[in-house]
């Protein structure tokens, strides 16, 4: 075994990546990070584990302050605006974080200026002068968001100077054309600039043993991101840069440099628990005994894996993660998720819309988990998985096994008799539960472990399918007895198995049984519930999800789709100029359509019969997906009268009907306002 995986902790720090507070949290953030830390967090608790769970918003960095110029307002008032709403959605959502801070609070500036300096008297950082980009107007340096221009590669002209977002393609600022300030306007001038750098390459070597030897355990896809990072070489980084909006730089000489937010954020990890537990913070962070877990996305894994430790190294006193198990990206409805072109399911909304409904999501995420590739969220499968497993499969057995006790037994847990063969089969069938359950989840494997969950009631509904007790109950009062405390059992082992991954929903499953929280310990067990005991009433633990909500959702979301488009169209450029002379070669004339039919085995081709006021002419047009040929009899359409013909699917087309191209791509024929007599000209 590797050595991250043979060492004993008495306790676990875990983090969660930080959200920027520049807009609300959405099912991609859960899926990537929180649902599975929280789930991680809970059965850590449930097996009686010393457990701290920290989170916070990320406040500082250029997008803030991009917003708050947008908006014109501070950029406090955007953090605080968003940090408010991202910390009562993860509490409604049932995130338990033991502390949720934010980086712009005092004891983080204490704390990551301290970092800094202690690095800074320690020598770790190299001092670089290099161009960047002034505001001569604006009197200040630009960052690389500040800066747009033309991208080189798709012609873009409003790419910025770190990315273009139309093509994708990231860039530096000196690649733009046309490079001018998001600020002013004006033409950005070069000037040279001081910064403080961290030598990764100075500590390549120690990053190449800590990770590629000493942590093969870590998942695939974080462990090679990795080494292709450090098989490419590391190159020292900048820590500050020119900013009003950050924690200063705390040295002589660096007025109007902020920490670097990728610096600045992580520290925020040891500055949450330090302002939860000022006077045992230490016993996480510097305690070799202290498991410490990042749970991200893919973005951040250079962060978490390479930069950060290196941080910490560097500082010398600090313990460095045993594990961070990134996930790779949720997509949505086939699409990336993007908060600027608001193509997302926002958690805040969700809690609205679908009230009663955190177990659902989390399900559905857990269940869709992108643990080591990108995955694709879609509201169909949401409710299919809904509809078909939590409904049919957990909430059907569950409401079977107690409204059964009731009928049978007035809700009394009932006496076990000798059992069957096939009784002690079933028993057996879930004993190893606990086993296997902890085995993926110590593993980092949350959507096999939910699914070994879901095993169980899988296991007690074919139980109840083949015993029949509505059947015997006419004959056999005390085989129904036997079969009805297994079942039973079973039920309240599917109160422990889910309570990570299901909390609220186990929550009122405990109530229906009548008992407080049964202990992770006893999992497997099948003497939990003794005979006799009261259940409470029985209820439906899941509904089913009807397609007029599903079909809303979207809805919504192509309403989106199509205002963006509306909001982003840009015709395309006009093509070169032509004489005059060419433009008289064309004869664009008005015809009143006779007879319009579809083309067979052509889906987009229509034929239409046209009166062009001297004879009556054959014309075909690309048009079929946009208008029913009804439409168009009787109609009088603008078409080119002296293009050479030519064959479409074997019928000769003499002219070309005009139409224009809306930014949806739909066709709209052009016609004249007032009718006209056919064969007259277009000027």
């Amino acid at each position: 075994m590797y050595k991250g995986m043979e060492k004993h902790f008495r306790r676990t720090l875990i983090t969660t990546a930080l959200p920027y507070a520049n807009g609300p949290v959405h099912i991609g953030h859960l899926a990537g990070v929180y649902v599975p830390a929280d789930i991680y967090a809970r059965y850590l608790r449930l097996k009686g584990e010393e457990v701290l769970m920290v989170g916070g918003s990320d406040e500082h960095g250029v997008p803030i302050t991009l917003r708050a110029k947008k908006e014109g307002i501070t950029p406090q008032d955007v953090v605080d605006r968003y940090h408010g709403i991202i910390k009562k959605s993860f509490a409604d959502f049932g995130i338990t974080f033991d502390i949720y801070s934010r980086t712009t609070s005092e004891t983080h500036r204490e704390v990551a200026s301290q970092f800094f300096r202690t690095l800074y008297d320690k020598g770790e950082f190299i001092e670089k002068t290099n161009e960047q980009y002034y505001d001569e107007e604006a009197k200040q340096f630009l960052a690389d968001r500040y800066i747009i221009g033309t991208c080189p590669h798709c012609g873009n002209e409003n790419a910025y100077g770190d990315q273009c977002e139309s093509c994708g393609t990231s860039l530096s600022p000196t690649e733009l054309k046309n490079p001018r300030s998001a600020i002013s306007g004006s033409a950005p001038v070069l000037r040279e600039t001081k910064h403080w750098y961290l030598p990764l390459d100075k500590h390549e070597p120690f990053l190449r043993q800590w990770i590629l030897e000493d942590h093969k355990e870590w998942k695939p896809n974080v462990y090679g991101q990795c080494k292709s990072w450090l098989d490419m070489g590391l190159q020292p980084r900048a820590v500050s840069r020119d900013l009003d909006w950050g924690i200063p730089v705390p040295v002589e000489g660096a007025e109007g440099k902020v920490l670097y937010v990728w610096f600045d954020a992580p520290i925020g990890y040891i500055s949450n628990t330090k302002e939860l537990l000022p006077d045992s913070w230490e016993k996480w962070w510097k305690d070799p005994e202290s498991k410490i877990v990042h749970f991200i996305g893919k973005d951040n894994i250079v962060f978490h894996c390479i930069v950060f430790p290196a941080m910490l190294k560097a500082e010398g006193s600090f313990c460095l993660p045993e594990n961070v198990p990134a996930n790779e990206f949720l997509n949505l409805e086939g699409d990336k998720i993007s908060t600027s072109r608001n193509w997302a399911v926002w958690l805040h909304e969700y809690l609205e819309e679908m009230p009663g409904k955190q177990d659902v999501l989390r399900y559905v995420l857990t269940a869709n988990a992108p643990e080591t590739k990108d995955n694709d969220f879609t509201w169909k499968d949401f409710q299919a998985r809904n509809n078909n497993e939590l409904v049919a499969i957990l909430g059907n057995f569950v409401n079977r096994a107690l409204v059964l006790t009731h009928k049978y037994f007035e809700g009394k847990v009932p006496v076990a008799g000798e059992l069957t063969e096939y009784d002690r089969q079933t028993l057996a069938d879930f004993a190893n539960v606990k086993q296997e359950v902890e085995r993926l989840l110590d593993t980092y494997h949350f959507r096999d472990a939910q699914k070994e969950a879901m095993n169980l009631a899988r296991i007690g509904n074919k139980y109840l399918a083949d015993t029949e007790p509505w059947k015997l109950a006419k004959t056999d009062m005390d085989r129904v007895a036997t079969i009805m405390n297994i079942s039973l059992q079973i039920t309240a082992n599917l109160a422990i198995a889910f309570e990570p991954f299901l909390p609220f929903s186990m929550d009122k499953l405990n109530r229906m049984l009548n008992v407080e929280p049964l202990g992770w310990d006893r999992l497997g067990a099948a003497d939990l519930l003794e005979a006799g005991h009261t259940l409470g009433q029985a209820e439906l633990l899941f509904e089913k999800i009807e397609d007029a909500v599903i079909e809303a959702q979207v809805q919504k979301l192509l309403d989106t789709k199509k205002q963006n488009e509306e909001e982003n169209y840009k015709a395309n450029p006009i093509r070169e100029n032509i004489h005059f002379e060419d433009f008289t070669k064309l004869d664009i004339r008005v015809g009143t359509v006779l007879e319009c039919t579809k083309v067979p085995k052509a889906d987009k081709l229509l034929q239409f019969r046209i009166d062009d006021g001297l004879e009556k002419r054959t014309i075909v047009s690309g048009i079929a997906q946009h208008y029913a040929p009804e439409e168009l009899v009787g109609k009088q359409v603008c078409f080119i009268a002296n293009l050479a013909p030519r064959k479409l699917k074997g019928i000769v087309s003499e002219g070309m009907i005009l139409s224009a191209e809306n930014f949806d791509g739909k066709l709209s024929v052009i016609m004249p306002e007032q009718t006209v007599k056919p064969g007259s000209e277009v000027k």
